[in-house]
């Protein structure tokens, strides 16, 4: 009888199957088939925050999980619009989605109060903040069709400008400003000038066209979407913070292994939200620096709320958001007391 050879057969057969396999960081090995997470945001691809936290994070949850899972990164909005990746990932046709919330009016109203002038001057506080809310439930109602993975938020928003600079609000009175959230518009509104909705990727042309006079945003991503190149006044005062999320489609969650949720589970959180917030905290001083070498005319106004200019109209709008939360019937007060607090515990 030949048995020798069939089991030999067998044998190598064997050691080509395992060594084809996936192994975990356990040190097991599965053969099956990596679960692709498809993750959109609207970012460049060379922006510092799909270089140094988007796709870096991405690769941990696949050495995480030994190769069993697989985040792909579609940046600049490529696979769904900027102010929809909210609903894709919901309704499943992204895995994985960031968005500002801002970009759908309304449907984040609680969340938006952490946007408001005089809780935060940095980016670290702001997501601290939203986490610390979502954490502790009193913004979680707003994310219960999809599974949060964690919050973040862009540094103070500044004013920008292409004709003059903006010192009081007076001199905003008749600009077209564009504005990242109805938190924004409310403030910039006040002040008696125009507030014009825009996607962050669309806002470039449109101060080419004269479509705006000027923006609301963060100096991080004044350089990342090249608006210095348009740009040469600046009112450099913490005027709002926008909130962003990651969020996952929550069927997609609910249906991996459990050692593969917890993969998830240990990538998510206050932990991601302070990296991002490091990040773009650093990158405020060096794009604030770097117009003012260029040549641009900046005025600080660092305290806003206790400036005689600026006080009234930012409580203004500041009231007016609240209230029209409020008619909602939902606890605005409630929540903005709740902000304080937490802005007190993230202060950095």
């Amino acid at each position: 009888m030949k048995l020798a050879p069939i089991f030999s057969i067998s044998v190598l057969a064997a050691i080509s199957l395992l060594g084809c396999s996936n192994q975990s960081s356990n040190g097991t090995t599965s053969s099956e088939e990596p679960t692709v997470l498809r993750f959109s945001h609207f970012y460049p691809a060379t922006s510092d925050i799909n270089e140094e936290i988007f796709e870096p994070w991405a690769k941990k949850i696949e050495a995480d999980s030994g190769g069993r899972l697989k985040v792909e990164v579609y940046p600049s909005a490529t696979i769904s619009k900027a102010d929809t990746a909210y609903e894709s990932a919901v309704k499943g046709t992204i895995d994985i989605g960031s968005q500002v919330q801002g970009y759908t009016s309304g449907r984040f109203p609680l969340s938006q109060i952490a946007e408001l002038p005089g809780l935060s001057n940095s980016s670290t506080q702001t997501g601290c903040m939203l986490q610390t809310l979502y954490d502790n439930g009193t913004i979680a109602d707003e994310y219960e069709d999809s599974h949060l993975l964690f919050m973040f938020a862009t540094g103070p928003g500044t004013l920008h400008s292409t004709d003059k600079l903006i010192r009081t609000p007076e001199d905003m009175r008749g600009m077209r400003i564009r504005r990242p959230s109805a938190v924004a518009g409310d403030i910039i509104e006040s002040m008696g000038a125009s507030p014009v909705g825009l996607p962050a990727n669309d806002i470039y042309t449109s101060l080419q066209r004269g479509v705006v006079d000027g923006l609301s945003f963060p100096w991080e991503a004044m350089e990342t979407f090249k608006l210095n190149e348009l740009t040469k006044y600046h009112t450099n005062m913490p005027f709002y913070s926008s909130a962003l999320m990651v969020t996952m489609n929550s069927d997609k969650y609910k249906g991996l292994p459990e050692d593969l949720k917890q993969v998830i589970d240990d990538n998510s959180g206050m932990a991601l939200s302070k990296k991002v917030g490091a990040m773009w905290d650093k990158a405020y001083s060096t794009q604030l620096q770097a117009a003012i070498d260029q040549g641009d005319e900046v005025v600080d106004i660092l305290d806003p709320l206790n400036d005689p200019d600026w006080k009234g109209p930012l409580e203004k709008g500041t009231k007016k958001y609240l209230d029209d939360v409020e008619s909602l019937g939902l606890d605005a007060y409630g929540v903005y007391d709740k902000a304080k607090e937490a802005s007190v515990v993230c202060k950095v």
